[in-house]
């Protein structure tokens, strides 16, 4: 019981890390109708942004967690310019045009990576202490704690920006329609934009949190984690902010359930097992609304 416990607990670890990078995907489709799967990448520059700003950091005697605030300027720069120059200038293509382009747009910045930092894993320092806390028995480690209740407070703060804050209600109304929203003067364009900023902000924290538990960084680290961020989005009903966060928590469990009980080889395959049965049982998701679209 207690080892179903502790890995329970894991899954909600690793799921909170998908939670915060598919609210990204999430909020962007919602007002641009994109999935960016340039997202993943923008974790990998996260991360990589915080292990070259650690020593100047731990230079200055901070803890090595305040590398999450280089990580989020950097990232939220990378964001705004690649919706500016890559997507901006598609907004009225066809939306396979933008779907190549943040293809195009997720090997450019892996192959950048790979060219001026190398193609080899970099280790990354230890960010929490190697103490832990007490539950029923079993000894939990301080970053398994930070990472969920910092996903779960980080959750709720976008949920109230979203319905109490002026930004939040025109992000919500340019998701529902877009052309009414540009005829009541909305500036759909900075919000799209605006959307982007805050998803690249929460890929920053996410990478943090992701090489807290796995320390290393990589060029292709966020490619497999960016896929199933989007799994999660996927499942929760994209879109829908809470639904993100619950997607995360069930496929992070599922995950870790699937490498204790049944094989590590298989939890990738596991994961995308749940999009297609997902796709065909329920293809708006846990939470997602069955909209349809005049023709």
């Amino acid at each position: 019981m207690k080892e179903l416990i502790l890995q329970i607990i894991n899954g909600l670890q690793i799921g909170s890390i998908y939670a915060l990078v598919s609210l990204g995907y999430t909020m962007v489709y919602g007002t641009a109708k994109l999935i960016n799967f340039a997202h993943g990448d923008i974790i990998m520059v996260g991360a990589y942004t915080a292990l070259f700003s650690v020593p100047t950091i731990v230079g200055m005697g901070l803890p090595i967690w305040v590398s999450v605030l280089p990580a989020i300027i950097l990232c939220v720069i990378f964001g705004v310019v690649i919706e500016k120059l890559a997507y901006a200038p598609l907004r009225n293509s066809p939306r396979i045009s933008s779907l190549i382009t943040a293809i195009g747009v997720s090997l450019l910045l892996q192959n950048l990576a790979m060219k001026f930092i190398g193609a080899n894993t970099l280790p990354f320092p230890r960010i929490f202490g190697t103490e832990g806390f007490n539950f029923f028995g079993l000894t939990i480690n301080t970053s398994i704690v930070a990472t969920i209740i910092l996903t779960v407070g980080l959750s709720v703060l976008v949920q109230l920006f979203m319905t109490k804050s002026k930004f939040g209600k025109a992000i919500t109304a340019t998701s529902e329609d877009y052309v009414a929203s540009k005829l009541v003067g909305i500036n759909v364009d900075s919000v799209i934009t605006l959307t982007f900023a805050i998803g690249s902000a929460l890929a920053a924290i996410g990478s943090v949190l992701y090489v807290s538990a796995y320390p290393q960084v990589g060029p292709l680290m966020g490619s497999m984690l960016g896929i199933k961020a989007f799994v999660a989005a996927v499942l929760g009903g994209i879109g829908v902010i809470p639904g993100a966060v619950i997607g995360g928590f069930i496929l992070g469990i599922v995950e870790a359930l699937t490498k204790a009980y049944i094989s590590s080889q298989l939890a990738d395959a596991f994961v995308f097992l749940i999009l297609i049965v997902v796709l065909l049982v329920m293809p708006n998701g846990l939470l997602g609304k069955n909209i349809k679209e005049k023709v």
